[in-house]
């Protein structure tokens, strides 16, 4: 079993950046693709960004490219979303989600773990 806690959320000003951190314990997390996913009221969730199990492939929605990197350290079993430039659209609760699947998808249906999320606020 794979437990995934995400953290780094919190309160910024437009144009701020954050890091968000996805720590995964009680497997090899090497084995997963990692997506972010994020969700704001009364929105749908929506995939953010991938990455593959050696950090060779990433995927960016449209809306955070150029903004948004995603990176891995597999010895430290964590893995980063570093988000430049934040918008108040970007404000939701953040997701990390693990698959044992070596593909990329923005599907929220194809992850097997999930963590409980942390919230991204960006005001004035």
């Amino acid at each position: 079993q794979l437990q995934l806690v995400e953290s780094g959320g919190g309160l910024v000003q437009p144009g701020g950046s954050l890091t968000l951190s996805c720590a995964a314990s009680g497997f090899t997390s090497d084995y997963y693709v990692i997506g972010w996913f994020r969700q704001a009221p009364g929105k749908e969730r929506e995939g953010v960004s991938c990455i593959t199990r050696g950090g060779d492939i990433t995927n960016y929605e449209d809306s955070v490219k150029g903004r948004f990197t995603i990176s891995r350290d597999n010895a430290k079993n964590t893995v980063y979303l570093q988000m430049n430039s934040l918008k108040p659209e970007d404000t939701a609760v953040y997701y990390c989600a693990a698959r044992a699947r070596n593909y990329c998808s923005g599907y929220s249906s194809v992850y097997d773990y999930w963590g409980r999320g942390t919230q991204v606020t960006v005001s004035s």
